[in-house]
This record gives C-alpha cells, structure tokens and sequence, in this order.
C-alpha cells in the first residue's frame, strides 16, 4: 500500500507546485479560472512568488510525486478566505486526497478567524458532494468560470464558529 502524507509546500518546492498545476490544467481545463496556455507562460520566478506569499498551498505526495493539490488565499484587510486550485490526478481518485487536502485549508482558514468560501463549475458534482458534504453552503452567487466561457461557477462558504 503506498503512503500519503498533506504536505505544504514550501518556497523551494516551487517546481513541484509548478508541475501540478500545469497537470491540473490539463486534465481539467473547465475546472479552472485559469488557462493552461498562459500558466505554461509562466516563468521560474512567478511559481517561486506564489510560494513566497504566506498563502498555503498543499500536496498530497504518494510514494514522494504529488497527486493532488489546495491551496487557500486569505485577502488582506478581509474576513474571508478562499479555497483554489483542487484537483487530485486520475490514478489517485477515490482515496480521499480531496477530503484531506479541503480540511488542512479549512483548519488554515478557522486559524485565521475567516469564512472561507470556494467556487465549484456547473457539472461537477462530485466535488460539489464534496464540499457539501464537509459544511459548504451555496450562496446563491453564480458567475462565469473566467472570460469567454460559457460555464459558470457556483460559490459555496463555511463558516466555523
């Protein structure tokens, strides 16, 4: 049985978030406000940035290659918090990498004193269960996925006294 451990990465393991992401964006390009096309722009310096922030960003790392990934981003001058960028690689689904990767950015957001909210595209209710699931509740606020798309995205908070 291979071991899986929530790791956050760290500024160093910038290539490692760099590889993810671009594999996320990939696999599932409608799950996504951003684009594959301009994240493979990118250069060394703006995944080194995105690790730099004191935003968490989390792996699951399955025999020492990550297979899914979180992160959270906590505004300044905010109550809220938001959770971005899930997704787990197709070999690793239906293990929980999901549920685990969501409750070390829910703990992050409840230190903080934050509602944390995320956003889910029309269609994918496997992750909508999910969220569901673990406390989210819609809003009722729709938008479109990014520019162009003809998707929207669902926002959906929790709130943890």
């Amino acid at each position: 049985m291979t071991t899986s451990t929530v790791v956050r990465l760290a500024p160093g393991d910038w290539a490692e978030l760099r590889d993810i992401r671009l594999r996320a964006l990939a696999d599932a390009p409608d799950a996504f406000a951003a684009v594959l096309a301009d994240a493979q722009a990118y250069d060394d310096e703006v995944w080194r940035e995105r690790l730099a922030t004191g935003n968490p960003t989390y792996v699951v790392r399955e025999g020492g290659s990550a297979v899914a990934m979180a992160g959270g981003f906590a505004p300044d001058d905010s109550p809220e918090a938001f959770v971005w960028g899930m997704w787990t690689a197709p070999e690793a689904r239906g293990r929980g990498h999901s549920g685990a990767l969501l409750e070390a950015v829910v703990t992050w957001a409840h230190d903080l004193g934050r509602v944390l909210h995320l956003h889910v595209t029309e269609g994918n209710d496997v992750a909508r269960r999910l969220y569901v699931r673990r406390g989210f509740e819609p809003t009722g606020t729709w938008e479109p996925l990014r520019e162009g798309s003809p998707l929207r995205v669902e926002e959906l908070s929790l709130s943890r006294g």
